[in-house]
């Protein structure tokens, strides 16, 4: 008994979520509000300053095409600085980025200021999850990185709601100026944390038995990308072009159409829906396929795109939040956890960089693909012509060789 109330105690000292770990789930989710909270209203502020509707799309993707580039380097970087170091330097540039988009008279200015942003995210995105573990116990890494999961698909999900909702009470200012304030309070949230997250260290050479050394450069060469684990970015860029086309120009899509629907609880719904899954399906995600994922999915994700098509009143709008969570939200967890797996033991950094590489491409073009078409069919056609990415994933899908167990939700 007495072993046993010594066990009790160490876990209530070894605490899943301690104080830095608390700041920094709190930085985590502003900073990624902040960049979402502008996806919604960004693509119809730039057709408001005079640029056609496949410009917009074009600016809307620029900051994700930005993060994408600058991915390898800000890798790199995190190895190499303290992690508040760095995650600093994202959340000062993120907030430039935001007030610029209040003061920006021109696409021109539009696009320097989302690129400037999307330098920040990158940095943030990349040395927020190494940061946050360095501040847990190890015996319970596991359990709390799914809670980092779970707070960066809280921020992906309310800051289009937010952004929505906003622009509809205020305009488009009142959406940027949130956007300034969730970088503001990222920076405050990151400089409360005590732990700096120091740099990693080099690994020391060993001496082999022949007297040479073995050990110090092994695995150093620089690498871009995991190929093993390229089907699972694939995959999600395919799932990620309809949900951020749908981010883009869901609010110009119901204008357009003049629909009677409250678009503004589209995102809430999306959000509510998504955690609820995490939640519940939490223990299947360790005993389900990719592939029956997959298919489910898919499934969810053309139901999703279908009652938006025909959608003409509140209750279709609901269910169709409803599906996307099933679909893309979903999704997002099993390619990552899949990118993981496929890479194998010890390159689990390379993974997770080739599947972010994956989520950027398809956050670029979501908005890209979705104003080319947008622009050139009417309007009523916008979600059919989405649609064609499934079977694609479909067809990915049948094409992998084997099968591939999840090894459970990030």
């Amino acid at each position: 008994m007495s072993q046993l109330n010594r066990v009790h105690l160490t876990q209530r000292r070894e605490r899943l979520v301690t104080r830095d770990a608390a700041f920094i789930l709190a930085a985590t989710f502003c900073y990624m509000a902040c960049f979402m909270v502008t996806g919604p209203v960004i693509a119809g502020f730039t057709m408001s300053l005079g640029a056609t509707v496949a410009l917009a799309g074009v600016v809307s993707g620029s900051m994700s095409l930005c993060s994408l580039v600058c991915r390898p380097i800000a890798g790199n970087a995190t190895d190499r600085v303290r992690k508040r170091r760095l995650a600093t330097v994202g959340a000062v540039l993120m907030l430039v980025s935001s007030t610029g988009h209040v003061i920006a008279t021109s696409p021109v200015q539009l696009v320097l200021f989302r690129v400037i942003g999307g330098v920040g995210y990158s940095f943030c995105s990349v040395c927020m999850s190494t940061w946050f573990a360095q501040t847990l116990p190890q015996n319970r890494i596991g359990a709390a990185m799914s809670l980092f999961g779970m707070m960066n698909a809280l921020g992906v999900a309310v800051g289009p709601a937010l952004g929505i909702l906003l622009y509809q009470t205020f305009g488009y200012q009142a959406t940027f100026i949130c956007s300034a304030l969730m970088a503001a309070l990222a920076l405050v949230f990151m400089n409360c944390v005590r732990d700096s997250g120091v740099a990693a260290e080099k690994p020391a050479a060993t001496q082999r038995a022949d007297g040479g050394a073995s050990g110090g450069k092994r695995g150093s060469g620089f690498k871009l990308l995991s190929v093993a684990s390229l089907p699972a970015a694939v995959m999600i860029i395919l799932f990620a072009i309809p949900y951020f086309a749908t981010q883009s120009y869901l609010v110009s899509y119901v204008a357009d159409r003049v629909l009677p629907v409250a678009e503004e609880w589209f995102f809430t719904i999306y959000a509510v829906v998504l955690l609820a899954m995490r939640v519940v399906l939490r223990d299947v995600f360790d005993r389900v396929s990719f592939r029956t994922f997959t298919v489910c999915s898919a499934a969810s994700m053309l139901a999703a795109l279908a009652l938006l098509w025909v959608m003409h009143g509140n209750l279709a709008m609901a269910a169709a939040a409803v599906f996307l969570a099933g679909g893309y939200g979903i999704m997002c967890s099993v390619c990552q956890s899949t990118a993981v797996k496929l890479a194998g033991p010890g390159k689990t950094g390379l993974a997770n960089s080739t599947y972010y590489m994956g989520f950027d491409i398809g956050m670029f073009l979501g908005p890209a693909i979705g104003g080319v078409i947008y622009g050139a069919v009417p309007v009523a056609w916008f979600y059919p012509a989405l649609m064609l990415c499934i079977p694609l994933a479909l067809v990915l899908a049948a094409c992998q060789r084997g099968d591939v167990e999840t090894p459970g939700v990030i």
